[in-house]
C-alpha cells in the first residue's frame, strides 16, 4: 500500500501555493501519494495567537520581497494579489464538495487552478463567480458547486478537518506530514526531499 504525504494549505498563502507546484511531482518521484488537506489560516491563528506574515512591521515587507523572490528562484509564475490575504472558506468549501462530487484528482486540479487564479492572474477567489468560473474551465458545474459548497455538511466538514489538522500539530502553510514527520514551510522541501528518500533527515 503506498504511504500518504498529507499536504495542508490555505488558498491565500503564497508559500502554500509555491509548494502546490512541487509537492506532487516530489511525492511521485518516491512512491508516494499526496492527500490535500484546505486549512483556514485565520481559524489556526486564533489557536496559536498569530497573524498574517505580512502584518507584523518590519516582518511584513520582508516578506513581500520574499514572496516574489522566492518565485523568481524557483521559476514559478507569481504576481502580487492587489488583495492580500483573503478569506479563503468559500474556496476550501468548494475543494471539499469537488471532491466528494468529481474525485480528488479533480479536486487537486481545482485547487491548483484557484491558486493560479489569485497569484497568477490576480482574481479575487473570495467571488463565487470566481470560483465558478474555475470549476466551470474544468468542465464541473460552477452553480451546482457554489451551491453545494454552501451546505452546511460540508461547512462542518471543513470545520472538522481543520479541528483534526491541529491535533496533528498543524499551525501554517504549507505543512506537510509524512510517516508522523512534519514539515512547515516550502523551504523545507530539501528536508522533505531527504525524509521521502531516506526516511530520516
Amino acid at each position: 500500500m503506498t504511504t500518504l504525504v498529507d499536504f495542508y494549505f490555505d488558498f491565500s498563502s503564497p508559500y502554500g501555493y509555491f509548494a502546490s507546484t512541487r509537492i506532487e511531482a516530489l511525492a511521485e518521484k518516491h512512491g508516494r501519494i499526496v492527500r490535500w488537506h484546505p486549512i483556514l489560516l485565520g481559524v489556526v491563528f486564533k489557536t496559536t495567537g498569530s497573524a498574517p506574515l505580512s502584518s507584523y512591521p518590519l516582518k511584513g515587507e520582508y516578506s513581500l520581497h520574499d514572496f516574489e523572490r522566492t518565485a523568481r528562484f524557483h521559476g514559478i509564475p507569481y504576481k502580487s494579489p492587489e488583495e492580500f490575504p483573503l478569506a479563503t472558506q468559500s474556496a476550501a468549501r468548494a475543494k471539499l464538495w469537488i471532491e466528494k462530487n468529481k474525485g480528488a484528482d479533480k479536486a487537486i486540479i481545482f485547487c491548483k487552478e484557484v491558486y493560479r487564479a489569485y497569484f497568477v492572474d490576480g482574481l479575487n477567489i473570495t467571488r463565487p463567480e470566481v470560483l465558478a468560473e474555475v470549476a466551470s474551465s474544468m468542465d464541473i458545474d460552477g452553480a451546482a458547486m457554489i451551491d453545494g459548497s454552501n451546505n452546511i455538511l460540508i461547512k462542518e466538514e471543513l470545520k472538522s478537518q481543520i479541528e483534526i489538522a491541529m491535533t496533528k500539530g498543524v499551525f501554517g502553510s504549507p505543512f506537510i506530514i509524512v510517516d508522523k514527520e512534519p514539515f512547515w514551510g516550502f523551504d523545507r522541501f530539501a528536508q522533505l526531499e531527504a525524509f521521502l528518500k531516506n526516511g530520516k533527515v
